[in-house]
């Protein structure tokens, strides 16, 4: 069996949760570990693979996709454009406000290098997308809504942590109840950003750093804190490593809608996850997607794709007639 050569940019949370899935994916292999750090300190579990420096990338590497697990906030948009020019990507970029810019940008590096580039994949950009999709054109006459957690956001935590004086940081992204149940009865209420959900935000700082400065910089910091109730806890690393340490999370996409000549049914469309592990049920999404992105190079597609633009055929090792057969 020919294999998938895949390359891991970054080692952390995604980085090993991508290791991992692709252990369950017999038509791929971990080819390299790229890193900022020293590479002589990253350990990955695969035995043999190789880690280099981040900077071997600029001469092309022996890979078939690279998959960026770098944050949203600072690292993907300058990451993703330099290495679509160069390789087949795959990123989680999460800012849901700027993808359409984010999406232009690699576009345009990824049809200079005449490479497949894939961006926003996960469950949030990712499979919640295609379920607010589906469910639009299966109901057109109603109204979308999408709650996240209780669980940590990575893409979140990492922007509190790239803040100055913070030394670690977890946030939950918080679903108020109300709100939840009064969508699920079908009412349709107009709901605001700041009714749907709470942040909580649990912070170490770095001694001496000014914490009242980094309160402000997170409840102001925009589109990530600045139009929901959120609450800034300081607590100690070793409370932060006791009590926080996993990385759970989850949420549901509803459509409530109408259906009926006058409009005299209540319908309603939900999609629900509930995940032990974020980044490793992350990184399962983006594997089958890094098979599509391979699939589709081959083919000698190039530019950038979101996950609308991807059939489940280029992403499933099934076959399209095993996929009849068992899925259909």
């Amino acid at each position: 069996m020919e294999k998938i050569k895949i390359g891991i940019l970054g080692y952390g949370n995604i980085g090993r949760g991508v290791e991992c899935a692709v252990k369950q994916n017999p038509d791929m292999e971990l080819a390299a570990v790229f890193t900022r750090r020293d590479p002589s300190k990253v350990k990955p579990l695969t035995e043999g693979v190789k880690v280099l420096s981040i900077s071997e990338l600029d001469n092309k590497q022996d890979i078939d996709v690279l998959i960026l697990c770098s944050g949203s906030a600072t690292d993907l948009p300058v990451q993703t454009p330099k290495y679509a020019k160069m390789y087949n990507v795959i990123d989680t970029f999460d800012n849901h406000h700027d993808i359409p810019k984010h999406f232009d940008n690699v576009d345009a590096a990824a049809k200079a290098g005449g490479n497949v580039a894939a961006i926003s994949i996960g469950w949030d950009p990712g499979l919640f997308s295609l379920n607010r999709a589906l469910a639009t054109v299966s109901l057109p006459n109603g109204e979308n809504y999408t709650f996240w957690g209780r669980g940590v956001s990575q893409g979140h935590s990492n922007a509190i942590r790239n803040i100055e004086g913070v030394q670690d940081a977890r946030q939950y992204t918080v679903p108020v109840d109300s709100a939840v149940e009064a969508v699920r009865s079908g009412s349709q209420p107009q709901l605001t950003t700041r009714q749907k959900h709470t942040r909580e935000c649990y912070v170490v700082a770095a001694e001496g750093a000014d914490k009242e400065k980094i309160r402000e910089a997170i409840v102001t910091m925009p589109d990530y804190f600045a139009d929901y109730d959120t609450t800034v806890e300081f607590i100690t690393q070793e409370e932060l490593d006791k009590k926080h340490k996993g990385l759970p999370h989850g949420g549901s996409v509803i459509r409530s809608g109408k259906t009926g000549w006058n409009e005299e049914n209540n319908e309603v469309i939900e999609f629900k996850l509930g995940l032990d592990s974020n980044p490793e049920f992350t990184s399962s999404v983006i594997i089958a997607y890094a098979r599509a992105v391979y699939r589709l190079a081959k083919e000698g597609a190039c530019g950038c794709k979101t996950i609308f633009d991807i059939s489940l055929t280029y992403c499933c090792a099934m076959s399209p007639e095993e996929m009849r057969k068992n899925l259909l």
